[in-house]
């Protein structure tokens, strides 16, 4: 099984509509690991790391998000491989 990692950033409403918790429910149910953050300018920052499979469900995922987003744009960009611990959301 190939391991991989990718850092995604989504733009649209995405604060305030649970798409971190949200986000960290569909990681978990795919056995990744990472970590999600809302950032300053409004986007949403996660990385997501482990087989590509899963990895490309979350970005596929990410192109929907959870029931009160608007989505407008996903980036997804291959990164090197790290230490996660689980799947955190960062404040």
């Amino acid at each position: 099984m190939d391991t991989i990692h990718k850092r995604v950033r989504v733009r649209g409403k995405v604060q305030g509509v649970y798409f971190r918790a949200s986000a960290r429910e569909r990681a978990l149910s795919l056995r990744l690991s990472g970590l999600v953050r809302n950032e300053p300018d409004g986007s949403v920052y996660a990385e997501v790391q482990g087989s590509r499979e899963a990895v490309d469900a979350f970005v596929a995922w990410c192109r929907r998000g959870p029931e009160r987003a608007v989505v407008v744009e996903v980036q997804a960009a291959d990164a090197p491989l790290e230490k996660f611990d689980g799947f955190i959301i960062e404040s």
